[in-house]
């Protein structure tokens, strides 16, 4: 059975079977070095003329070659040790070597960082991206925190629902990305811009404690913390009033820091509870960096600065469309005591909204929900949908709601933003496997793409000039 490289520190004189990349080749006079490279690491492989069968086999290989390499661990000669990498005290002596699959000149190295290199050469040839150093780092690091949320969560008696992705186009802030559908002509689905609907309706059904690693689809510009996609912890919770959700969402993120990025320090616990209309005075943002180092121009990326904003406004008043438009989302309840402003001053309505912001960046979102259908309704005449529209969009929520709705709130932190902070990384396309380039295109798939006429006529589409 293979282990894995680093595995190799504690088999000294023992025989192993290792399989990965050659990541470099040295010839020291007549005996052959090689690293080998696994996702766990390098370990050092030596190919002695003694062996004359297997010399003569280690003499083709190249780098990023794909071998299979049995042999014995020994020490590395007094001297000779690399303390740069984690095997660097032992070596393998190889007894068999088979070349499992040969390897074309990469277009661009993978032994250095290769942020270096253009956008569209590396997301053409992701999955060579992807071996770096830095690029298995993220993908291990996301790992740990989606494997910390799924076992925080289950601990505390939440359950892992998934929800659709086929589902229906609603006004929900962003352009839906539609899909046509072949039996039912001239209807289309919507991919989810969020859970948000499902989740709500989850509650009424009675689940109490939800949670999901969500993908969520928007069209809308990407910028370097957005893409087309993204995936977010999607998760909701009955009979639970603002603080409840506060504190659980400050609890997982201190526990799951400390898990799984040692090295990072969280400036304030508890993370401080801000008004919008303090930290807009006072920072000119609803999402301030609250680091210390911040104020003297040195940002420390060890520093964690939490911060939930809450105290929201509803509303704010979109010129260009002269309408409300929410700040958060359309299922977001107004504080009970301002319910009477409304109909009088829409602009002074305060709302369970909360976010929360670390590093000067918006991590999270989330809120109490509307439960009563006469509000629900309300709120979505002031944004501009009219009755008809209400009843053929959200007719199956309101609906719901007539027949036993628990109060509920939640919130939907973004795993991707989260992950780029922890990477000290400056883009989200950084941590996501397979990200789409800053015009949303797939170089690697060449995505999107044209579809072939066959395809167009069923489902029923013409493609106009």
């Amino acid at each position: 059975m293979k282990i894995q490289n680093i595995d190799c520190t504690d088999k000294l004189n023992q025989k192993v079977k290792l399989a990965g990349w050659v990541h470099a080749r040295r010839d020291h006079g007549k005996i052959i070095f090689i690293d080998l490279r696994d996702r766990s690491g390098l370990v050092q492989v030596v190919f002695t003329p003694d062996k004359k069968k297997i010399y003569q086999e280690a003499q083709l290989l190249r780098p990023e070659y794909v071998v299979a390499i049995e042999g014995k661990v020994s020490r590395r000669p007094k001297g000779l040790e690399n303390p740069k990498i984690e095997t660097g005290n032992v070596e393998v002596q190889a007894d068999k070597l088979d070349i499992l699959a040969s390897a074309k000149t990469l277009p661009f190295e993978i032994t250095k960082d290769t942020k270096a290199n253009a956008e569209e050469i590396r997301m053409k040839y992701r999955y060579l991206d992807l071996r770096s150093q830095r690029m298995q780092n993220i993908l291990k690091l996301r790992h740990k925190v989606i494997k910390f949320i799924r076992d925080y969560l289950d601990e505390k008696g939440f359950w892992e629902i998934e929800t659709p992705i086929l589902t229906k186009s609603t006004p929900e802030g962003a352009r839906d990305y539609l899909v046509p559908s072949r039996p039912h002509k001239g209807k289309f689905y919507a991919l989810p811009q969020s859970p948000q609907q499902y989740k709500q309706l989850l509650m009424v059904a009675g689940v109490e404690k939800y949670f999901q690693i969500a993908r969520c689809f928007r069209d809308e510009d990407p910028r370097g913390d957005r893409q087309p996609e993204f995936t977010q912890l999607d998760l909701e919770m009955s009979f639970v009033t603002q603080d409840d959700i506060l504190n659980l969402i400050e609890d997982l993120y201190i526990k799951m820091v400390k898990a799984v990025a040692q090295e990072k320090k969280i400036t304030k616990i508890p993370f401080p509870r801000l008004s919008y209309d303090d930290v807009m005075k006072k920072y000119h943002s609803d999402k301030p960096d609250l680091r210390k180092s911040a104020s003297g121009g040195k940002k420390d990326p060890n520093e964690l600065a939490f911060a939930f904003i809450i105290d929201w406004p509803q509303f704010f008043y979109n010129k260009d469309e002269k309408r409300w438009d929410p700040h958060h989302h359309i299922f977001t309840s107004p504080r009970k005591e301002d319910l009477p402003l409304l109909d009088k001053d829409p602009g002074k309505v305060r709302s369970w909204q909360h976010d929360l912001v670390l590093n000067g960046t918006e991590i999270a979102g989330g809120s109490i929900r509307i439960t009563d259908p006469l509000i629900q309704a309300k709120v979505l005449q002031l944004v501009g949908i009219s009755k008809e529209e209400i009843k053929k969009r959200f007719g199956h929520m309101l609906t719901a709601f007539e027949y036993g709705v628990p109060p509920h709130g939640g919130i939907a932190p973004g795993i991707d933003r989260f992950v780029t902070i922890l990477s000290n990384e400056t883009s989200i396309r950084e941590v996501i496997a397979f990200p789409k380039t800053g015009d949303g295109r797939d170089f690697m798939m060449d995505a999107p793409s044209d579809i072939d006429q066959k395809q167009l006529r069923e489902l029923h589409l013409k493609i106009r000039d």
